[in-house]
């Protein structure tokens, strides 16, 4: 027994299904189908009864397959079922002769209407105020002589008058 053959195939906007089979030296013929919709439409059986004995026989059979399965594929694509699965008529493309469908009519864009938008009055800020600058009071810078003092009279000095410029 050999391995068959499965094809899909779209005709006329519609997906078949070829397929063909051996059965097999017990019963020894091919079968090909034809399905539409998952529903037999065709078939086609061969035996090879007489040719059993033969010691090539594996690939007499496959050859016997491959055209019994070529040829219902070209038995689809003549027609030749157009008339049993109501395809009369339908073409795979559009004729060549057939008119090209009108073009639209030209339909003007609507208007867009105008809106009108009032003005926004302006709105005048009122004056911030200026910041108050506190000025520090000015101390009048007295000219003392420049004495040299030990350091524990500095610090003395310091911590007693919070003066920092000696």
């Amino acid at each position: 027994m050999l391995v068959g053959y499965n094809h899909n195939i779209r005709y006329k906007g519609e997906v078949f299904h070829v397929q063909t089979e051996d059965s097999g030296i017990n019963t020894p013929h091919i079968i090909t189908l034809l399905y539409r919709g998952g529903n037999i439409i065709a078939s086609k059986k061969t035996s090879y009864a007489d040719i059993v004995k033969m010691g090539n026989l594996n690939q007499i059979v496959e050859e016997l397959m491959k055209d019994q399965h070529k040829d219902m594929l070209r038995r689809l694509k003549s027609a030749e079922f157009d008339a049993r699965l109501g395809l009369e008529g339908v073409f795979e493309t559009p004729p060549a002769h057939a008119p090209e469908p009108p073009a639209p009519a030209y339909v003007p864009p609507l208007p867009v209407p105008k809106i009108e938008v009032a003005p926004v009055p302006k709105v005048e800020a009122s004056p911030e105020p200026e910041p108050k600058v506190e000025a520090a009071p000015v101390t009048p810078k007295l000219e003392t002589p420049v004495r040299k003092q030990n350091l524990d009279d500095l610090i003395f000095d310091f911590l007693s008058t919070g003066d920092e410029r000696h």
